[in-house]
C-alpha cells in the first residue's frame, strides 16, 4: 500500500518552497538575515493546555469567541479577546504590542494565553509597518487574525513563516500575568 506520508511535502517544505519563490529566502536564511525554520528545542517546549490555569483556558475560549474585526486588524482582535475577560483594555498594534509586552524569546516561557508577535512582516505593506500578533493557545498553536478570519497554526509554522524579518517574541499582553 502506497503511504501518501512518506512522499507528499511537509507544511515545513511547503512554507520554504513558498518562500523561496517570493524571494524571501536564499542559502537557508531570510533575506533579512533571520532563520528561515524555527524549531522548538528539546527540554524548552511551551506550556500545554493542560497546565494552564482555569483564567488562562477562560481567554482561549474567549478568544475562540471573538471574531475577527477585518483584514490587517490582527492586534484588534487580540485586545477584543482580552477585553472579553473584563481585565481592561489594551490598545496599540502589533509592533507595539511586541516592544511594550514581549519580552521572551524561549520557548519554554511560552505560556497559555501569551500574545506572540513580530514588529513587522514581508507579506503587505501594513506588516511592514506594524507586524504581526497572535494568541498562544496551548498545545503548539498559535491563534491569529488575518484576512478577516480567524485559524489556528502550528507554533513553529506561525514563528517560521512571520520570523523573517525580525525575531518573534512573547509575553503577557498588558503585563497582566494570567497563569
Amino acid at each position: 500500500m502506497h503511504d501518501a506520508r512518506n512522499t507528499s511535502p511537509s507544511a515545513e517544505q511547503r512554507l520554504v518552497s513558498s518562500l523561496e519563490k517570493r524571494g524571501f529566502v536564499a542559502q537557508g536564511r531570510s533575506k533579512w538575515g533571520e532563520p528561515v525554520l524555527r524549531t522548538i528545542p528539546a527540554g524548552h517546549e511551551p506550556q500545554r493546555t493542560k497546565d494552564a490555569s482555569a483564567l488562562q483556558r477562560r481567554f482561549v475560549a474567549c478568544a475562540h469567541g471573538t471574531p475577527s474585526p477585518g483584514d490587517e486588524l490582527c492586534a484588534s482582535w487580540v485586545e477584543q479577546a482580552f477585553s472579553r475577560l473584563g481585565l481592561g483594555v489594551v490598545l496599540g498594534d502589533a509592533a507595539q504590542l511586541y516592544q511594550s509586552y514581549c519580552h521572551y524569546d524561549d520557548p519554554a516561557d511560552l505560556l497559555v494565553g501569551m500574545i506572540v508577535a513580530v514588529p513587522q512582516h514581508p507579506y503587505s505593506v501594513q506588516g511592514t509597518i506594524h507586524g504581526h500578533v497572535g494568541l498562544y493557545i496551548g498545545n503548539d498553536l498559535v491563534m491569529d487574525s488575518i484576512e478577516g478570519r480567524t485559524r489556528k497554526v502550528p507554533l513553529t509554522l506561525w514563528l517560521s513563516a512571520y520570523g523573517l524579518m525580525a525575531p518573534p517574541r512573547w509575553g503577557w499582553l498588558g503585563s497582566m500575568g494570567l497563569s
